[in-house]
């Protein structure tokens, strides 16, 4: 009975030996794992809930609440005019609204910059600064960069068209333009085609400029960098500096053929004029 009862005993502190040792090796490892997420937050700094889109919304569309939801974002990576309120994303009471401005993607942050105001319609009228005009330009597939155009984006715009000596001529006539519109809608419905308009924010001048190129010539644009704020000084090319062989044109006058008849007089002779025959 003795020795039932040793055995017992024995087996009993060789267990709780082992549930000892293994609450001591879960406990290093939850207390390893909580001393990195320490070690990420203090990089990170303090999370921030903020409010994305749960799927991808195109320009026009209407916001809702179930286009929303919320998750963590680091304080100090927060984007400017971010929503953290729902009572000031969906204000109570108001019945209409907010629509998308521009183009988002899932889980992308709600901007009040990509959003109007609710009630608001979504046009081209909100996203013009004071003093601006809106005006389009008409596209055909071969317009250079037209087909990675993107509402946000700016471009150089070459104007190009007879000068007044007849010559071809491409000349850059208005710099970092802003797009505020694209439109690329294809037949199928997709948006891979090249554009057949695009509209920029401009002032009444430019417009100016921009709609007499229109009339007079053909429009193309280059794609201007993200940050680029490099002055471009005005530019200009035709076909003689295209090819390379231009050579300055002296004005060359052709001598005028002058016939003549020579006569003597008193042992003097004379050259005297008379109209050519050939």
């Amino acid at each position: 009975m003795r020795m039932v009862f040793g055995l017992v005993l024995v087996v009993g502190l060789a267990l709780a030996g082992f549930a000892v040792y293994m609450a001591q090796g879960y406990i290093g490892q939850t207390q390893a794992k909580l001393a990195e997420a320490k070690a990420i937050a203090a990089k990170s700094g303090p999370l921030v809930e903020v409010y994305v889109v749960n799927k991808p919304l195109n320009y026009g569309d209407a916001l809702t609440k179930e286009d929303v939801q919320k998750i963590y974002w680091p304080e100090n990576a927060l984007p400017d005019q971010i929503f953290t309120d729902e009572a000031l994303l969906f204000p109570e009471g108001e019945k209409a609204p907010r629509f998308i401005l521009r183009q988002m993607e899932k889980f992308e942050p709600l901007m009040a910059m990509k959003v109007t105001e609710p009630g608001e319609a979504a046009g081209l009228t909100g996203m013009l600064e004071k003093g601006q005009r809106a005006f389009t330009i008409k596209f055909d597939n071969t317009s250079g960069a037209s087909r990675y155009l993107q509402p946000g984006n700016n471009v150089d715009i070459y104007w190009t068209g007879t000068s007044g000596e007849g010559n071809e001529v491409t000349q850059l006539i208005e710099t970092s333009v802003a797009i505020i519109a694209v439109d690329r809608a294809a037949e199928d419905g997709t948006d891979t085609a090249a554009p057949k308009t695009m509209t920029v924010a401009a002032s009444p001048e430019q417009v100016a400029k921009l709609a007499q190129g229109q009339a007079t010539g053909k429009l193309s644009v280059s794609l201007v960098g993200n940050e680029d704020d490099t002055l471009v000084a005005v530019s200009e090319t035709d076909n003689c500096k295209l090819l390379g062989n231009c050579t300055e044109a002296a004005a060359v006058v052709e001598a005028e053929k002058v016939c003549t008849i020579t006569t003597t007089k008193g042992g003097v002779k004379e050259q005297t004029p008379i109209p050519c025959t050939n």
